[in-house]
């Protein structure tokens, strides 16, 4: 019987540039395998391959997803054994902590002809310089789509009730937490919710609160109070020894998401677009942050200027996405002379040196 896969994303393209939250799903791991090498060196194909083959063996698995290629992985990570493989080339730089003794190096460009990339210096250059254009491109983009959404956030700011955004956030805590603690340290994880990717945003809601027995579904505009309120539930989830994941906005990490704390089989998130569901579960609740704490007929109020802000904030965001967009396009190209470059026997071998790795340390495991 396979065991589960859990997919989600742990860096993005955001408004402060690329952020990396990696460092905190990777804490903890007693092996962990940094691949170097290229575009189109196999090092996605190899973590997929080697996560679903200990997937197919009952392991749960950890996909942690490339928000620049929809079709990539840039990490996987076998939860039992407590192993990682991630692709540690820019901008996921990833440094090793314990060299040797955790971390170690699987390099990838042993597999290429140096010659054959030499011979094609110039256009690999050209092609690295236009992916860095279209990436500062869209960040500008997705910068000045902040700006405008700080103004659709200073709208509601502006007439929100916040003893009323203060008692609805004390209710759910209550409802949390009544007299329920555990005695031991919070293990806390942070990740995105989604991402902008190439394709446009992208998120895993569905599988992530997959065995999760009651979701909160938050509903409201920006400037509503959804991630304090989220910030505030966290905050306490940790302080009374629950286990916590934090899923930060794909847009803005600065802002919160989603917070699960499984073991209390909650989920709640931000349920607006571009990451908007509905309940669809028997135990799925609607927290609505704009009918509790919002003055009423403030929609109808500003509908002029919110016609304009959404209208700039979404035309700022399809540009960032045309340039995701353009900066995939290169890359497949710069991929294309790598790929006739690489002898992949050579790293299948690599793939199998670190597959057999991995077995001995589950071997031991067994062994303790």
């Amino acid at each position: 019987m396979s065991g589960k896969i859990t997919n989600y994303f742990a860096g993005g393209n955001t408004a402060r540039g690329f952020y990396s939250l990696y460092e905190s799903n990777l804490e903890g791991l007693d092996r962990l395998f940094i691949l170097k090498g290229g575009p189109g060196t196999g090092k996605s194909s190899l973590m997929k391959a080697i996560g679903h083959e200990w997937n197919d063996k009952g392991y749960d698995i950890e996909f942690l997803h490339c928000s620049s290629d929809n079709e990539s992985i840039d990490g996987v990570i076998i939860t039992a054994l407590k192993v990682g493989i991630v692709d540690g080339t820019a901008p996921h730089v990833i440094e090793p902590k314990f060299p040797g003794a955790v971390e170690e190096y699987v390099n990838l460009g042993y597999a290429w002809d140096s010659n054959i990339l030499a011979s094609h210096r110039e256009e690999i250059e050209k092609l690295g310089t236009r992916i860095s254009d279209a990436f500062d491109e869209a960040y500008a983009y997705f910068s000045d789509a902040l700006e405008v959404h700080d103004e659709w956030e200073k709208i509601y700011i502006e007439n929100m009730d916040f003893t009323k955004a203060d008692q609805l956030t004390n209710e759910l805590i209550e409802e949390f937490f009544a007299g329920k603690s555990l005695h031991k340290v919070s293990k806390v994880v942070h990740r995105f919710l989604g991402a902008a990717t190439p394709k446009g945003a992208v998120d895993f809601v569905p599988n992530l609160t997959e065995g999760v027995y009651k979701r909160y579904f938050i509903k409201g505009r920006p400037g509503s109070g959804k991630s304090t309120l989220l910030k505030k539930i966290a905050a306490t989830a940790e302080d009374k020894g629950f286990d916590v994941e934090i899923y930060h906005c794909g847009f803005d990490p600065n802002s919160l998401d989603m917070v699960i704390i499984r073991e209390l089989g909650i989920a709640i998130f931000d349920s607006t677009a571009p990451h908007e569901y509905f309940p669809d579960r028997e135990n799925d609740e609607i927290v609505d942050m704009y009918k509790r704490t919002i003055t009423p007929g403030t929609d109808e109020k500003y509908a002029v200027e919110l016609l304009d802000i959404t209208e700039r904030y979404a035309s700022n965001m399809k540009s960032a996405i045309q340039c995701l967009a353009e900066a995939k396009e290169y890359h497949d190209e710069l991929e294309n002379y790598y790929i006739k470059a690489m002898d992949y026997d050579k790293v299948e071998e690599l793939k199998n040196k670190v597959e057999q790795e991995i077995k001995r340390l589950s071997m031991i495991g067994q062994t303790t």
